[in-house]
């Protein structure tokens, strides 16, 4: 993976967490990946499960923003910083680490996330 490829990633899974539209989030995955939001949790299997992970709980239009961009890049593997502001003040450093495989596609996605001080 290049950081053009990263970035463009980064830029889709954003796209799709602002529209919830499932093919777009579908896009993003392997069929087999897995995704977790902490790096303690059992991670949730599968394209479809994470698509249903994702639109079962939605934040709402307009209530969120962010923005990430890649830190390192090895092979097929990424980590990003970025964060995350909620219209309500609320405020997330984010982290996360993602597998790719040969067609741009995650197949795992580790996510750490933490709150900054109000």
């Amino acid at each position: 993976m290049t950081r053009e490829q990263v970035q463009t990633w980064l830029d889709a899974y954003i796209d799709a967490w602002m529209t919830y539209d499932e093919a777009a989030i579908e896009a993003l995955f392997t069929a087999e990946a897995t995704y977790a939001y902490h790096p303690y949790d059992d991670p949730i299997h599968g394209r479809e499960a994470i698509v249903a992970a994702w639109t079962s709980e939605r934040d709402d239009v307009g209530s969120w923003e962010a923005g990430y961009a890649p830190l390192l890049i090895e092979g097929d593997r990424a980590v990003a910083t970025g964060e995350t502001r909620y219209a309500n003040g609320r405020r997330y450093s984010n982290l996360f680490v993602m597998t790719f495989d040969d067609d741009g596609r995650c197949r795992d996605f580790v996510e750490w996330f933490v709150r900054q001080p109000d």
